[in-house]
């Protein structure tokens, strides 16, 4: 099951957004379940958010890897969206 990680970040925490980065990129990595991931970019081309495509069995193993990321952990979200995602092309 594919589900779309959409996160928005806190306002002013690119810092925390830096200070994390490499351990939710070993994540990512080292999960195995991300089929694709990026910052998401505000006009100025500033980190602030992040989007993430996860295969998954189910909706519980999306949260349970939303809620583990080194970012959730460091409080960085304002806001996080699980959606099913089916991928077209």
């Amino acid at each position: 099951m594919l589900i779309a990680l959409m996160a928005q970040d806190k306002p002013g925490a690119l810092q925390t957004r830096l200070d994390n980065r490499d351990k939710h990129v070993a994540y990512l990595k080292e999960t195995g379940v991300v089929s694709q991931a990026g910052p998401l970019l505000d006009n100025n081309e500033q980190m602030i958010g992040s989007l993430v495509i996860l295969d998954v069995d189910d909706m519980a193993a999306a949260q349970a890897w939303a809620a583990n990321d080194p970012y959730a952990k460091a409080d960085l979200f304002a806001e996080v969206k699980l959606v099913p995602w089916k991928k077209v092309i």
